[in-house]
């Protein structure tokens, strides 16, 4: 969900001084010397609590001599909220929804058995989660052949999403495109988890392959980006409580 940068483009330099927040309608917005910062589109930088746009507000004060947006996650999230989720709501929950249908939590390995145990022991109590506390029921695969999940499950976890706010809806779509789940998704936007431990359950068959023939240098550096989305990903869902 997060927009994507073109490569190999000059950093604009840093024209301002102060960073602060100030009120904007029912949210508070992001200040450059006492000026809104704007989207894309135009649109005010404004988040709909304090702590979120204290959060946005601290990575444009991390810059230096030039804006580097690569480094601004939740800067660039919070653009996609303002100009893309907000007109594509029914869009974006039903794409979460299409991700439950082959939610990585639901791919059991056939083997080897240390990584079938160690999925049942991991990944079993989150598929519980869902089913008890959010009402997702996932059938249990075994391989990696396609099956499908109940129509009705799918459905739900499109409603769970959409009955959040912008900004909730779009952090929850792209922790659903990061883990590649939407169980781990509304894990950690409901608090059951950290962005930490979702990441290292969305990942549990790639770092047991990791264990036993090394990690290169390439791979590293790709699970480490996606540990910083992740991270952020759960400072973005508690900046948005009450």
């Amino acid at each position: 969900m997060v927009q994507k940068l073109a490569p190999h483009v000059e950093l604009p330099r840093r024209f301002y001084k102060r960073v602060t927040t100030g009120p904007d309608g029912a949210g508070a917005t992001v200040l450059l010397d006492g000026k809104p910062v704007r989207t894309p589109k135009g649109a005010h930088l404004t988040a709909p609590t304090q702590a979120l746009a204290q959060m946005l507000a601290a990575e444009w004060d991390a810059q230096e001599a030039h804006i580097d947006m690569t480094a601004m996650a939740a800067t660039r999230l919070a653009f996609t909220a303002l100009d893309f989720v907000a007109d594509a709501r029914d869009a974006v929950a039903a794409e979460i929804g299409r991700y439950a249908g082959s939610d990585v939590l639901c791919y059991f390995a056939e083997g080897p058995d240390a990584l079938v145990e160690r999925q049942v022991q991991r990944w079993g109590p989150v598929l519980e989660w869902a089913q008890q506390e959010v009402d997702l029921h996932l059938v249990r695969a075994v391989g990696i052949a396609y099956r499908d999940q109940p129509a009705g499950t799918l459905l739900r976890a499109a409603r769970l999403a959409e009955k959040e706010g912008d900004f909730g809806l779009a952090g929850i779509a792209h922790a659903t495109a990061l883990f590649g789940s939407a169980v781990l998704a509304f894990a950690l936007h409901r608090d059951q988890l950290s962005g930490e431990e979702a990441l290292q359950l969305s990942r549990l068959d790639e770092a047991f392959q990791q264990e036993r023939w090394g990690v290169d240098e390439e791979a590293a550096e790709r699970t480490a980006n996606m540990l910083a989305e992740a991270r952020m990903l759960e400072r973005w869902f508690r900046a948005l409580e009450p």
